[in-house]
């Protein structure tokens, strides 16, 4: 089976909860399981608050991207802004590290979302934005048993 959605939205805290149902009811067609749907809306969870709040600066207007591939049974998510962009990804993907700790975040969005998923890529350039791209296979046993 293989699908394909995407959705754009404005860049504000209250959106987080719509793009992660919007993925649990897209992905809903693999009939995962409960620890896969929660570790997905997790992940959802973290990419978007990070575009949100890292990708823009308070007040300013912008755009959240999420696509979202099932193919074979594997999902491909994409969590994209066309804001400022990371300057340094490898710092930014380490634990503990943000670069807004006013607002009291703990850094760890980024090992979450590679402890939950199965790849993870991250492609940023400064003044235009970051990408996000996750996967995960699902349940590859009940997914073989439904073709």
């Amino acid at each position: 089976m293989n699908n394909y959605m995407k959705v754009d939205f404005a860049a504000k805290s209250e959106n987080e909860s719509f793009a992660r149902v919007t993925v649990a009811s897209f992905i809903a067609q693999l009939d995962p399981t409960v620890d896969e749907l929660t570790e997905i809306k997790t992940v959802v969870s973290e990419a978007v608050t990070n575009a949100i709040i890292h990708g823009y600066e308070e007040n300013e207007e912008g755009i959240v991207t999420l696509e979202c591939f099932i193919r074979e049974g594997e999902v491909e998510l994409s969590i994209i802004d066309h804001g400022r962009g990371i300057e340094n990804v490898d710092e930014a993907t380490q634990p503990m590290f943000t670069s807004k700790p006013e607002l009291e975040r703990s850094g760890m969005g980024f090992t979450i979302m590679e402890n939950f998923m199965d790849n993870i890529t991250v492609d940023s350039q400064m003044g235009f934005g970051t990408t996000v791209t996750m996967k995960k296979k699902f349940n590859q046993n009940e997914a073989a048993s439904h073709r």
